[in-house]
């Protein structure tokens, strides 16, 4: 007997949300999960009818409650500003429902932990949008890094610049406004460099940071320099910039330093990862080389998934868990290790630097 459709709301008809909209009816359209777009919400409720027409969602409303409330919804994606996910996502794990929500998962650590219990309490699957666990560039780099005949990790250089997120193609005028977003460029954007550095280099044992306000914007930071010691011994240093250079894309080059060997990357989600091991000459292993060691990686056919790396393959990820009753990946208890960690690199910060400890 074939298994029902899951059904899908998704609130928040802003930037993301679009993208994950593109996702899913994508998904749905090409058959590769078995799931119903039947409702979307948005402030504007215009614009939630807009993106209903383009999917032929049938249920549309200005009150993300309906979504939640609807019986033949069985995931809710929450996609409105950071302020607003706590609300939603306690509803919806009181209602049963599978939750998938965008980074950060709140404005500060303690609604997250709240938010975290909500949905273990409730026994419902929760996944989190740090999309870069999904980059094919990143898990290709993650599974070379684990080679035992590089030795120790030694330290990890890691630039993260964009152009301010108010203007542009995001044009989010809330990301200038602490009481919506929470802070600024560590917790809204480099949250995603923080999991990414836990992911490939293990556990924080601590940490100590700064940050800087170049636009003026109170409380949102455009600037923050973080140090991470990991369990293991290495180290790392972050860099994160908003800037006002529209025309220059946003940027990631990272660098891992190991005992016997060295890998640098330019690009966040696809591209050539560049390396060196021992005595061996520099080598590179191309993009084309990237693309299809991610597929064969994660399991799926390239021929039948490759052009759905446009929208990347998150919802993908995140739907077929779902269905199959498997922990989603990566889930609120990974965003959590990454808001602790942000949360001590602020309150080192506003204590002029100081090491603070999480193991």
């Amino acid at each position: 007997m074939s298994q029902s459709p899951i059904g899908i709301g998704l609130i928040g008809c802003g930037f993301i949300g679009r993208f994950h909209s593109i996702g899913i009816r994508s998904l749905i359209k090409r058959g590769l999960v078995q799931a119903e777009y039947r409702a979307v919400c948005d402030l504007d409720l215009n614009r939630a009818q807009s993106f209903a027409d383009a999917a032929g969602v049938p249920h549309v409303s200005s009150d993300w409650r309906d979504v939640i409330d609807a019986p033949d919804v069985d995931v809710v994606y929450v996609c409105v500003p950071t302020a607003g996910h706590k609300e939603i996502v306690l509803r919806a794990a009181e209602q049963g429902k599978h939750v998938f929500c965008e980074k950060p998962l709140a404005t500060n650590l303690a609604d997250v932990e709240e938010m975290v219990a909500a949905v273990n309490r409730a026994g419902v699957n929760a996944g989190v949008g740090l999309i870069l666990r999904h980059s094919p560039i990143l898990t290709a780099l993650k599974v070379l890094s684990e080679d035992p005949g590089l030795g120790r990790l030694m330290t990890i250089v890691f630039r993260d610049d964009q152009f301010f997120p108010i203007q542009g193609h995001y044009h989010s005028k809330w990301r200038k406004d602490r009481s919506v977003a929470g802070a600024g460029t560590l917790l809204e954007h480099s949250i995603h460099d923080i999991d990414v550095l836990r992911w490939l280099a293990g556990e924080v044992s601590s940490t100590n940071g700064s940050v800087r306000n170049f636009a003026g914007h109170e409380g949102i930071e455009d600037l923050a320099i973080a140090y991470l010691e990991f369990a293991s011994g290495a180290q790392a240093q972050l860099t994160s910039v908003w800037h006002n250079m529209l025309a220059r894309p946003s940027s990631r080059r990272l660098e891992l330093f190991f005992e016997n060997g060295y890998f640098h990357i330019e690009n966040d989600f696809i591209g050539a990862i560049h390396l060196q091991t021992g005595a061996a000459v520099a080598e590179v292993v191309t993009e084309e080389q990237v693309r299809a060691r991610y597929f064969e990686l994660v399991g799926l056919d390239e021929g039948r998934f490759g052009d759905m790396l446009r929208y990347s393959l998150e919802d993908y990820f995140f739907v077929d868990s779902i269905a199959n009753g498997r922990k989603p990946f990566p889930d609120f208890a990974d965003a959590l290790q990454a808001h602790r960690i942000v949360d001590t690199i602020y309150r080192s910060a506003a204590a002029g630097g100081d090491k603070i400890r999480l193991l």
